[in-house]
């Protein structure tokens, strides 16, 4: 669902929130989503991004806030200058913010979206058979605590 710039700072069921840097909503149970967030945590040296974990108060309300389901989370959501994106869209952009080698893989832009989040999809439907599940959502590290929203 597009929306404009920033629309949830208008919307009284979202919780306020720093919104100065991109933010990466993500379900934290997912093995492989948290996954995801290790390796961008890995791979972000200037620490350009936000973590938020979908199963939080303010991430729920996120996801209701655009239109998604705020029980099964099967897209992670970039929220990037007040702009969100989702499913592939939100991918590439996320990587493609770290530098080279990573920001090749923008080349992915050439195929059709609806392509690209086919293949998405496919992955997040599939995403507990294929990594796993927690019991609880990822903790960070003491040092990685200040990247995340609580």
């Amino acid at each position: 669902m597009r929306r404009d710039a920033y629309s949830y700072r208008h919307d009284a069921t979202v919780p306020g929130f720093p919104d100065d840097k991109p933010i990466v909503v993500f379900d934290g149970e997912c093995i492989f989503c948290s996954g995801w967030v290790r390796f961008l945590l890995g791979h972000d040296r200037q620490g350009q991004y936000r973590y938020l974990t979908a199963q939080s108060t303010l991430g729920r309300a996120l996801y209701r806030h655009y239109g998604l389901d705020a029980e099964s989370f099967e897209s992670n959501i970039l929220i990037e200058d007040g702009v969100a994106r989702f499913k592939s869209d939100g991918s590439i952009r996320t990587l493609a913010r770290l530098g080279l080698p990573w920001s090749l893989v923008s080349i992915c832009r050439v195929l059709p979206s609806p392509l690209r989040d086919r293949i998405y999809d496919l992955v997040a439907k599939n995403r507990y058979r294929i990594a796993g599940r927690r019991q609880t959502c990822m903790v960070p590290t003491p040092e990685e605590r200040g990247r995340f929203i609580a």
